[in-house]
């Protein structure tokens, strides 16, 4: 039997402990209706006895404190809600016996923001992980050393797991009840929980944002600049010579500022009025790649399925 053990984390949001739960011992009830023992032993984790989440509103109590945990199998990390750098600095206890546990044998996984958590522990340099799309520059900065996969719904290596955003944590629940069990069992939580197999991108649902908290004012403009201009052709040298910049020196402070070098900016710019113009207008996919300023197709497909993960016309059929 494999002992699972979802954290209590003080601002966790409730959902992200409830539904591990749920499919951990939906998985045991499987085994039991089949005439087998249960698979897992599931319990919760906690600092107190009792946890209180969404400002007092949901009463959680850990089936166990975490200083009687000597041993378990598989970590789960919730999603945390709230200032991420506040809640690494609340849970702070739990970043050792991590770090103890995946250095006795024990696996971590990691559920949307929850990966600040299992960076924190120092786990993760130099390996990849995912997390929330709208978090990506906050994990960037805060955790350099780790290499973020944005797009990524379920990461894994070395023991370490991390999932996408919001309730794609669902796919890594799956990936770690088939890793765990069997396939056959994975399809059967799959179709009791009405859950789609097979998802492994979340660049569909990313609304980028470029990153503009940053110091270096020419660069905002700049940005800002690409953004009022999307419709328009405009080329590295012609921005570098609008804001009086030599190009190299500009490139070099934009990939430093923004994260993105000046071209992928422009392309994610444009990439994201199409989107919108696919969701909500009437339209041709030829007509919207014109108004963001593409006139070679192939380029234009090319560019918005490296971005989003879909052709354009699967991404209208899905979202307009």
């Amino acid at each position: 039997m494999k002992t699972v053990s979802i954290l209590v984390l003080e601002t966790a949001i409730p959902a992200a402990i409830v539904d591990p739960r749920y499919m951990f011992t939906a998985v045991n009830e499987f085994y039991k209706t089949a005439g087998h023992q249960p698979f897992f032993k599931v319990q919760l984790v906690g600092l107190t006895k009792e946890v209180k989440l969404n400002d007092g509103l949901i009463s959680i109590h850990p089936d166990v404190l975490l200083k009687d945990v000597k041993k378990t199998d598989l970590i789960i990390i919730p999603a945390i809600s709230g200032d991420v750098k506040t809640a690494i600095k609340k849970n702070k206890e739990f970043l050792p016996w991590i770090t103890e546990q995946y250095k006795g044998g024990a696996e971590a996984a990691s559920l949307c923001i929850g990966a600040f958590i299992l960076a924190s522990t120092g786990l993760l340099k130099g390996k990849e992980c995912s997390t929330h799309w709208l978090f990506t520059n906050d994990f960037k900065d805060m955790f350099p050393d780790v290499r973020l996969v944005g797009d990524k719904i379920v990461t894994e290596q070395n023991g370490l797991y991390s999932s996408g955003g919001a309730t794609s944590y669902w796919t890594l629940l799956l990936y770690l009840v088939e890793k765990y069990t069997s396939r056959e069992m994975s399809i059967m939580a799959s179709k009791f929980f009405l859950l789609e197999m097979g998802r492994n991108t979340q660049s569909p649902f990313v609304m980028f944002k470029g990153q503009k908290d940053h110091d270096d004012a020419e660069i905002v403009k700049a940005q800002e600049f690409i953004e009022k201009h999307y419709h328009a052709k405009l080329t590295v040298e012609e921005l570098s010579n609008q804001f009086g910049i030599g190009r190299r020196t500009f490139e070099r402070r934009f990939k430093k500022a923004t994260s993105n070098t000046v071209v992928e900016y422009m392309q994610r710019v444009k990439m994201e009025a199409a989107k919108q113009q696919l969701e909500t207008g009437r339209k041709t996919v030829n007509e919207v790649m014109y108004d963001v300023g593409y006139t070679d197709t192939k380029a234009f497909r090319d560019v918005f399925k490296k971005v989003t993960g879909m052709s354009p016309v699967d991404y209208r059929g899905k979202y307009n």
